[in-house]
């Protein structure tokens, strides 16, 4: 079997306008994901339906549950290789679709780019520009790099590009932390594929990648072998003649045969006798690697989903309660304290109630505007005290980050999102 690349996960953000599904269209074109006679057929279609030029953002749309179009392109045209890896785009329509990507999914992004409208130099940042890259770094997400798009409306100069890179960097990347010496920041004409996949000839004066080659220069995801072991449950099977199966993925650490074990909150101990993956033994299980595997002195009553599995020397952590940083996305009125939404971190879905709201920050900067508010409301970043109305399993992001973010729902949508930043916990 050919040795398969390693995936990297690249999440493309930025303001709806920006023209991030025609970016990401001509990637998997260009870069040879995509038939070209489906693009043809799409082509003809959007002529039909007076949208000439819509086609690449067809393509994506084409991805979308809701498109009735009767244009199938499979999922798996996502994907799309270079040098390096095997790239798996995260496309972030909008905010729900992204934090539930982003949090619950294994498409942690391990890198962004972030598409914007040459043009906005003289309209400003967008508001939504802002807040992708405000919820990539609460995500965790350190490398970055930027399309600067549409350059064919400002005949492809060089002097609007600098302008926009340097509003970006003062306004947006230096005030979150991002060093701007340290991100590419490249000239794109989508549309056209200038700089995307080929090198454009109408940019003489940049001398840097084009996009597909700064996506080759980012860094793989660490595997974080050398955390504490987490492995948080998706499943349990009883299965006839081996015993309780519990299935998960390994977010952090190492898990071997004969490992002392310990699930928490369920607080159940056992030794691990066998680890599977594709029906085959492993000697060892690795961060990334989905596996069933049977643990002595377990039943299937013990357990559940969202318990979290570690050895028994350095247990998961059960908060009794948990300070967090979070950012409100969306909320019909406001949230004071008291307040019980969903909290979905790693398999668990946990009520938490909002114990104190101790500081109001500004989401862009993260400096403190207001202690104890009386409520947060929609665009605000917070420091909250927060109690789990049942055992759960979170921890500190400083220590286990894989196991310290988490998305909050509420009425069918995602409120909020955040990150761990202190616990008390009941097990310690």
């Amino acid at each position: 079997m050919a040795k398969t690349k390693p995936i990297l996960n690249v999440a493309f953000i930025g303001h709806v306008d920006a023209g991030k599904s025609t970016t990401v269209g001509r990637v998997l074109i260009d870069g040879g994901a995509i038939d070209p006679q489906v693009l043809e057929r799409l082509r003809k279609e959007a002529a039909e339906k007076g949208k000439a030029g819509f086609e690449f953002a067809y393509i994506m749309d084409g991805l979308k549950e809701e498109r009735e179009r009767g244009v199938t392109i499979d999922i798996a045209h996502k994907k799309f290789e270079t040098g390096k890896y095997e790239v798996t785009i995260v496309d972030c329509p909008g905010h729900r679709d992204f934090i539930k990507n982003m949090i619950t999914g294994a498409s942690q992004a391990d890198a962004a780019i972030l598409v914007v409208d040459v043009n906005d130099a003289k309209t400003g940042i967008q508001p939504q520009t802002r807040e992708h890259l405000f919820l990539s770094r609460t995500l965790g997400i350190n490398q970055l790099a930027v399309a600067v798009n549409k350059m064919d409306t400002v005949d492809y100069s060089q002097e609007a590009y600098e302008e926009l890179k340097k509003m970006i960097s003062d306004q947006l990347l230096k005030i979150l932390g991002y060093n701007p010496d340290n991100i590419n920041f490249v000239p794109v004409a989508s549309y056209h594929g200038d700089n995307v996949v080929k090198k454009s000839d109408k940019t003489p004066w940049y001398k840097g990648p084009t996009l597909v080659e700064v996506i080759d220069s980012f860094q793989p995801p660490q595997k974080p072998t050398n955390l504490p072991l987490r492995l948080p449950l998706q499943d349990v099977y009883s299965i006839t003649g081996v015993g309780t199966v519990p299935v998960g993925r390994v977010e952090t650490g190492i898990l071997k045969p004969g490992d002392k074990v310990i699930f928490e909150p369920a607080g159940v101990t056992g030794e691990v006798k066998t680890v599977e993956m594709h029906h085959e033994q492993l000697p060892q299980a690795e961060p990334g690697d989905n596996i069933g595997f049977n643990v002595r002195g377990v039943g299937k009553k013990d357990i559940k989903r969202g318990d979290v599995l570690g050895h028994v020397d350095n247990p998961p952590t059960v908060a009794e309660e948990f300070t967090a940083q979070i950012v409100v996305l969306q909320h019909p009125s406001v949230i004071t304290v008291g307040y019980t939404p969903v909290f979905h971190a790693h398999t668990a879905q946990v009520a938490c109630t909002f114990a104190e709201i101790q500081k109001k920050l500004n989401p862009a900067t993260g400096e403190v505007l207001e202690e104890n508010p009386d409520f947060i409301k929609a665009g605000d970043a917070a420091i909250v005290k927060l109690i789990p109305t049942k055992p759960m399993v979170i921890e500190n992001v400083r220590e286990i980050p894989q196991l310290g973010r988490f998305a909050i729902r509420d009425m069918g949508m995602t409120v909020a999102a955040g990150m761990c930043i202190d616990v008390k916990a009941k097990n310690k």
